[in-house]
């Protein structure tokens, strides 16, 4: 049904259990599973910077390295189950950037893990799966992780 599913990835926990269930999709579609990180151009570009700091070690760069290890260590997983993967790692607004990737990669399903959070909590800040799933046209599951009290 699928042949090509989207994991975008970040470094919180609520992607957990979306790792495992987009693994477990990938196995059962045989489908190519792409993991993507996206960069968040909005909290780097904030930053000022430090005139102290070497440019190779400024915010951009950390978030680009945490990125990488994410998508790896997905990777990583993916592969002992035996799933063809391919990983990116974008920058951009994490919504937008994740709509482009389904349609340039012609993404079938997009899977994304959301934290379980108080209708009060979403009210007021939203999440970048729920910006997805109202802007998409593509199918999305969103598998949510129940979090502690904020």
């Amino acid at each position: 049904m699928y042949d090509r599913l989207l994991l975008p990835v970040d470094t919180s926990a609520g992607v957990d259990q979306a790792i495992d269930h987009a693994i477990d999709a990938a196995t059962r579609y045989e489908a190519t599973l792409h993991i993507l990180f996206v960069v968040d151009t909005d909290t780097y570009s904030s930053y000022t910077g430090d005139e102290y700091v070497h440019e190779f070690e400024g915010l951009e760069d950390a978030l680009e390295q945490a990125g990488g290890e994410a998508v790896e260590s997905v990777q990583a997983r993916a592969a002992d189950a035996g799933v063809e993967t391919v990983i990116a790692v974008r920058h951009g607004v994490p919504h937008e950037e994740i709509l482009r990737y389904a349609d340039e990669a012609d993404i079938g399903l997009t899977i994304m893990g959301s934290k379980h959070r108080s209708s009060e909590y979403r009210r007021l800040l939203g999440s970048v799966a729920e910006r997805v799933v109202r802007t998409t046209e593509r199918p999305v599951t969103v598998v949510k992780t129940p979090v502690d009290a904020d």
